[in-house]
């Protein structure tokens, strides 16, 4: 039979939204779920990352961080909004020992463990939230405490750490289908994929959409060009494509100008392998170019003129200076280069170059980038959908499906 691994700590919320989906995926799939517990902890020490990402993140992406986490809780029909227990991240050491020395089969008690953490605030820390949590899953707590805390369960516990660092993990939740790396909840549907599976589409029909979605973007990001090979066909005319200066957006919001180049090595790995998978299923020709990051500078001004955000011959020239980089591997900071791009989308190629060096230009793209900060943006892609309660901001190429549900006005997915 064929089986896909979940890693996890009970630590992560997304880890918790993965699990509350695999069984059924699993079922689904008719396939076996292997559930894997494994010490984030450790897993972080080990690729020098902080122990809690969320405080090293800034406030913007705090923000839609913690209203990504709640959309999905509502997406995936949690029983309760997600709440950040106090003092997170609560040390779970002993709890996943407690799942080893229960034994399989794991999801019961693994679920319960989850619940207590995220859904009733339970101090899975301390020997009274772990025997609360046991009891109520059938379990003798004292002789499972014991047994936790025996040498056996840590070096199982243990191995089974070294063992998901060994296989290239950086977070949680990560699951494996054969050698074949998936992160986080939001790729569920490539796991499902992957086991022969077909998953529902999560964007709604163009004639479903109600409201205007701004779509923020720069040149110099991947995710952005694979974003901008679906926007059309998934938001249409609702969408206004707004250029913007990321590394002018990184400084206003404090974040690394090439937050790639913070990652550890196995998350770069990762990326690597992700981007490509990304751009497989958007059909899209994608190569990493050998000069990164690149200035992107006179391509956005050059945007503004070409009017992008209202005309279809300025999207073109969008959708063509994207595809120079990313797929041709084309220098776009070049003057020449982009008058060549311009003049093939029927634009006066000489023109625009010169016509992106007056002062009202070059304002124009400040405005515009000033504008992706109040609206709080700290990335790209990043759409931003205008409902009927205010602005709502989705951040990444996989992000867009949910950005058009937004759009169409499901609920669970604002806020």
């Amino acid at each position: 039979m064929k089986r896909f691994e979940l890693w996890f700590d009970f630590s992560c919320p997304y880890a918790y939204l993965a699990m509350s989906q695999a069984e059924a995926l699993a079922e689904r799939t008719g396939t076996q779920l292997d559930l894997r517990p494994m010490l984030l902890g450790g897993v972080f020490k080990a690729r020098e990352v902080p122990q809690n990402l969320f405080a090293t993140m800034s406030p913007a992406k705090t923000r839609h961080n913690f209203a990504d986490m709640q959309r999905w809780g509502r997406l995936f029909g949690l029983p309760k909004p997600l709440t950040i227990p106090q003092g997170h991240p609560v040390r779970t050491v002993d709890a996943l020992r407690c799942v080893l020395a229960v034994g399989q089969p794991f999801g019961p008690l693994v679920r319960r463990f989850f619940e207590a953490y995220w859904d009733e605030q339970i101090d899975i820390s301390s020997d009274e939230g772990l025997a609360q949590v046991l009891k109520a899953a059938g379990h003798e707590p004292a002789d499972i405490l014991a047994k936790a805390r025996s040498p056996q369960i840590k070096d199982e516990l243990r191995a089974r750490t070294d063992e998901a660092i060994e296989r290239g993990i950086f977070g949680a939740p990560a699951i494996f289908v054969g050698d074949k790396l998936y992160w986080g909840q939001d790729r569920l549907h490539f796991v499902e994929r992957a086991l022969g599976g077909v998953p529902m589409p999560m964007a709604p029909p163009q004639e479903e959409l109600q409201h205007p979605v701004d779509f923020y973007f720069d040149y110099s990001s991947p995710f952005a060009y694979l974003a901008s090979t679906e926007v059309e066909a998934t938001l249409g005319d609702k969408a206004t494509w707004r250029p913007m200066l990321l590394g002018a957006v990184f400084k206003a919001v404090q974040m690394a100008n090439v937050p790639f180049f913070t990652m550890s090595e196995a998350k770069r790995a990762y990326y690597a392998k992700d981007i490509a998978r990304q751009a497989g299923a958007a059909q899209a020709k994608f190569t990493w170019p050998s000069n990164f990051p690149m200035n992107t500078v006179l391509a956005l001004r050059m945007t503004l003129l070409a009017r992008a955000h209202e005309t279809a011959q300025g999207r073109q020239f969008v959708h063509r200076v994207f595809r120079a980089y990313w797929a041709e591997d084309l220098d776009i900071s070049q003057g020449e280069v982009l008058a060549k791009i311009a003049s093939e989308c029927g634009l006066d190629g000489p023109a625009l170059v010169e016509g992106a060096s007056a002062p009202d230009i070059k304002a124009a793209l400040k405005t515009c980038t000033q504008d992706a900060v109040e609206a709080g943006v700290f990335g790209a892609p990043t759409f931003v959908v205008h409902g009927d309660e205010g602005p709502n901001l989705y951040w990444g190429a996989d992000r867009l499906a949910m950005a058009a549900r937004a759009a169409a006005g499901d609920t669970r997915v604002q806020g």
